[in-house]
Parts: structure tokens; sequence; C-alpha cells
């Protein structure tokens, strides 16, 4: 590992679990300074005392991604406290699956609001600062869905096709500012999305495959850290990773 990671101050967002919260760990492990975000605090303040215990640096601020004001808060919150913001992981995301037939139009809202706005909220905390320190990362988490639309993905597709548009976007306009950009987009990785899968014929069929498949979250986790780990001339724009077994 490059010891480009020890000493950055790394803002995750969906940090109570799963890709973020094992990201947490392993950025913590290689010396970064992580300020964890999600809705369920007593999760990230258990996580933060962990990595504390084991001598890393984290700090735990509840944030709930579809409230501007709350990312706003964590962003600075970060700032306040260890005077920047070296890298963002836009990590919290939702994909409650059905088929578009079945009208979960809440759960579309909540895919828009979780996967898509959480994403702009936290470019729109985290930019003028980057912008400012003329430095900076941002890492936007997609999908092998958002290269493929899968049975009863449409809306989650939709959500991810369009983070991997955003994360072009910001890409081209940030260059002004040496800022960094990157795309990743995991396949079946262990995790608790598929808990929030309602429509029963649609969990019933992913959870007869999923689960027999998917690699652990440390994958994940290193491709983070692999990203962030470049020179600061080497921008990794895009990741796309699966495992061996995935077909789809």
């Amino acid at each position: 590992m490059n010891n480009t990671v020890a000493n950055k101050i790394v803002v995750i967002t969906g940090a109570s679990s799963g890709l973020g919260a094992e990201t947490a760990r392993h950025l913590a492990d290689h010396g970064a300074t992580v300020v964890l975000g999600a809705r369920r605090e007593e999760r990230i303040r258990d996580l933060a005392q962990d990595i504390t215990a084991k001598g890393g640096k984290a700090l735990a601020v509840e944030t709930d991604v579809t409230d501007r004001n709350s990312v706003q808060n964590l962003i600075e919150t970060a700032v306040s406290t260890y005077g920047r913001v070296d890298v963002l992981l836009n990590n919290a995301g939702v994909m409650p699956l059905s088929p578009l037939e079945n009208l979960r139009v809440d759960e579309w809202d909540l895919m828009i609001d979780v996967n898509i706005k959480g994403v702009l909220y936290g470019i729109a905390a985290a930019l003028p600062h980057m912008k400012t320190q003329k430095s900076g990362h941002i890492i936007n988490v997609s999908s092998v869905a958002g290269h493929h639309v899968f049975e009863s993905s449409a809306v989650y597709s939709a959500t991810k096709f369009a983070v991997r548009a955003l994360s072009e976007g910001l890409r081209a306009e940030v260059k002004p500012y040496n800022l960094r950009t990157t795309i990743i987009s995991p396949g079946a990785v262990q995790s608790e999305l598929l808990n929030g899968i309602h429509d029963a014929a649609t969990a019933q069929q992913l959870q007869s495959f999923v689960p027999d498949i998917a690699i652990g979250a440390d994958s994940f986790a290193r491709c983070v850290a692999f990203a962030i780990s470049q020179p600061e001339n080497v921008d990794i724009n895009e990741i796309l990773f699966r495992p061996t077994k995935q077909k789809l």
C-alpha cells in the first residue's frame, strides 16, 4: 500500500455497515483519519470506538444523506475538526428492487433521494472546500447495475447510471482545481442491501444465488484504497469489479 493513504482525512457516508464500515476500518488501518456519516448513530459511534481502540483516528457524525443540511454538517464537522477534507466517499445507497409494474413508487423516490440526491449533496458540501485547497478526491459508488439493467432493476439501475453520468461531468469540470474523481461499481459484495428488498418475489430470486457468490466487503475497501493511494498526478476514474463467479 502506498503511504499516500496515511494522514488523509476521509469522509465516508453510509459508514454504519457493509462497504462503508469495512472501508473505514481498512483506511484507518493504513493511517487515514476517517469521518463516519450514517443515520444509525450508535453503530458509527461503536465503529469509531473500535477504530480508536486499535490506535486509529475516527469521528462519528450522525448523517442523513437525504437532508442537504445534514450532509453539509458532516463535511463542516470534518473541516472544523481536522482543517480539511481530502477524500469524500459517497457510499450511502439503497436497493429496494422490484418490477416497475408493481408500482412501488415510494421506493423509487427513496432510491432517487439516497442514490442520486445524496451524492449531489455530498458533492455540494465538499467541492467548495476542495476547490479552495486545490486538492481533493471525490469517490462515488455506482454498481454493476449502473452498466447493465437486469430484471427488476430499472429504477435502481437508473440511479446508478446517473451516478456515473454525474461523476464523469464532475471529472471534466474539476480539472482547474487539481481534483480527482473515481467511480467504483461493485458486483455482488456482502452487504445489507438485500435486506432492503421488500418485493417478495424479487427478494427470493436474489437470495437464491447472491449469497453464494458474493465476495467480502474488503474487496471494495481495497479498491477505494487503491484509487486513493495513487500519486497526485494519477486519476483513477472508474473501477468495475465482480466476484469471479458472477455472470451478470
